[in-house]
């Protein structure tokens, strides 16, 4: 049965005030995009999560979170950055009818990884998986979502990231908004000889995310595999 609005408001004990203290100690910076209405109290009721979870907190009292000079962008409601909320982005993969998806997506970083929350399609529900650029396949975080948020906040980006950074992505990802991503060529996920393999060596030009979705998660992994005209597990992007 679908909740009310005020039924998903908790005034009771709401999470927020408890991310507001992870935010407070964070290691990693941290930008808050503030929420507006009517986007909030709608991606509330879409979500049909209560504030009391850490997810519902974050989708009704942000706009998104942009971590690490904006290298990662956590989904909130919406926000002139951050444009898309976490509900929209998952109607523009799913589609407006499909309501029981196979999984959530609820943060991407600019390289072209995306990270969800498993239904159990992917073999562990309600955990957060990664779809690496680099190995096009879905990694089993091991954390729930209030876990990976934990570590957006005080993870080790730098290590966990690795060879997917450059000489000057902090100059150049500041530039860009959370609608937007990197696009790598040749992909990460071709290995090239020893000198041209690090991403330095690399071209790279700044696409949409949805662009980068399509072709990291529906294409790039069946033309690898030579597997052009099998059905995709995904549907396609709007």
């Amino acid at each position: 049965m679908t909740q009310e609005l005020d039924q998903l408001i908790d005034l009771d004990d709401p999470a927020w005030p408890l991310v507001q203290e992870w935010l407070a100690s964070a290691s990693n910076a941290v930008v808050v995009l503030p929420p507006s209405e009517p986007g909030r109290s709608a991606t509330l009721l879409d979500l049909q999560i209560s504030t009391q979870s850490t997810l519902g907190s974050i989708a009704y009292e942000t706009g998104g979170l942009l971590v690490d000079n904006g290298w990662l962008r956590i989904l909130g409601s919406g926000h002139q950055r951050l444009t898309r909320s976490v509900t929209e982005w998952n109607k523009a993969v799913w589609g407006d009818e499909d309501e029981d998806y196979p999984f959530y997506l609820i943060a991407d970083d600019v390289i072209g990884g995306f990270y969800a929350l498993d239904s159990g399609i992917l073999g562990n529900a309600e955990s957060v998986f990664y779809y690496s650029p680099d190995t096009l396949e879905w990694e089993d975080t091991d954390q729930g979502y209030t876990d990976f948020i934990d570590f957006c906040f005080n993870g080790d980006l730098q290590k966990y990231y690795g060879s997917m950074r450059w000489k000057t992505w902090k100059e150049d990802v500041v530039l860009l908004t959370g609608d937007q991503a990197v696009s790598v060529v040749p992909p990460l996920a071709f290995t090239l000889e020893p000198d041209l393999d690090p991403i330095d060596a690399r071209e790279r030009t700044v696409v949409s995310v949805y662009e980068l979705y399509d072709f990291h998660v529906l294409h790039l992994p069946n033309q690898l595999h030579g597997n052009e005209d099998e059905e995709d597990l995904n549907p396609p992007t709007a």
